[in-house]
């Protein structure tokens, strides 16, 4: 099977990059912090206008008409950047939900076990569920995932879009793994000791090297799982991503010293949302019991 990216693929990539270096670079993301992780709408509807929501609906329903290896680039891109808000589910519902596929409206889900809900203060709809619910703050571990727990279950709906809300968090843990990659190996360029760089001691090269592998492998099993749509191989992309983006992040802290726990530093940011990420749409214990159910089967 070849997982090689098109022109056109490739083209798209460098295009969210693009999108989202300018109109979300580290300044927005600064500004998202400080104003305590509320939504922008602004960019909201930017990020509408521009398909990222309408990506897989048809054309003849206004959409772009691309399929689910190009929704994991895009949102891959996103991941890195650090993009908050609601995107898996209200992508989800773009053609469900009026107003999701404009950006006109924020979807959130019941995708963090079923009594909490990421956005629930900020959004128009919950996906799959006919009303909004009520719900109590709950501090949360992410500056910029705001948290609600609330007392209703999730709406029977909400199953049918497991699979695909793994795998588009996925892409996104694979982003912010590839990016703490970046960050790591850019801080060991800049950074002295001894009249040198710390990324020439050996003891960072190795961790660098490690992170590299870790996020490879992960982009790799998402790119195969985009492809198949296999509910085993989803389970296995969400499973190293995850791995790979909590992971990564610590080791990335490691590089950086005290200098990453700082609030001058993103670092901790991508751990901290990377932690969230993990127990969204399917949790490392729920993809093992699939994998196991599935080698099980096969056994048989």
């Amino acid at each position: 099977m070849d997982f090689r990216l098109t022109d056109e693929q490739r083209d798209l990539r460098a295009g969210v990059r693009d999108l989202l270096a300018g109109r979300y670079g580290r300044e927005a993301l600064r500004a998202s912090v400080d104003a305590g992780g509320t939504l922008d709408r602004g960019l909201w509807r930017e990020l509408g206008e521009a398909g990222f929501f309408a990506l897989r609906l048809p054309e003849a329903r206004g959409g772009v008409g691309l399929g689910l290896p190009e929704a994991v680039l895009v949102f891959e891109e996103a991941g890195r950047a650090l993009l908050p808000g609601p995107l898996v589910a209200t992508h989800l519902a773009a053609g469900t939900v009026a107003g999701a596929a404009e950006g006109a409206a924020v979807v959130t889900a019941f995708d963090l076990g079923g009594t909490l809900v990421a956005h629930l203060g900020e959004a128009d709809a919950v996906l799959g569920a006919p009303l909004l619910p009520s719900g109590e703050p709950v501090p949360s571990a992410d500056p910029l995932t705001p948290l609600h727990r609330v007392a209703s279950r999730p709406p029977a709906g909400t199953e049918a879009y497991r699979d695909e809300g793994a795998l588009l968090t996925a892409a996104l843990q694979a982003g912010s793994a590839l990016r703490t990659v970046e960050l790591a190996v850019q801080y060991g360029r800049e950074r002295e000791q001894f009249g040198q760089p710390i990324g020439a001691f050996q003891a960072v090269k190795h961790l660098c090297a490690q992170m590299l592998v870790r996020a490879e492998v992960a982009r790799t099993a998402l790119y195969a799982a985009a492809v198949t749509a296999d509910p085993a191989e989803v389970a296995a992309a969400k499973l190293l991503a995850d791995e790979a983006a909590v992971r990564n992040a610590r080791d990335c802290l490691q590089v950086h010293g005290g200098m990453g726990f700082t609030w001058e530093a993103d670092v901790h940011l991508h751990l901290k949302r990377a932690w969230v990420r993990a127990e969204q749409w399917r949790t490392a214990g729920e993809a093992q019991e699939l994998l196991a159910a599935e080698l099980a089967a096969a056994s048989t």
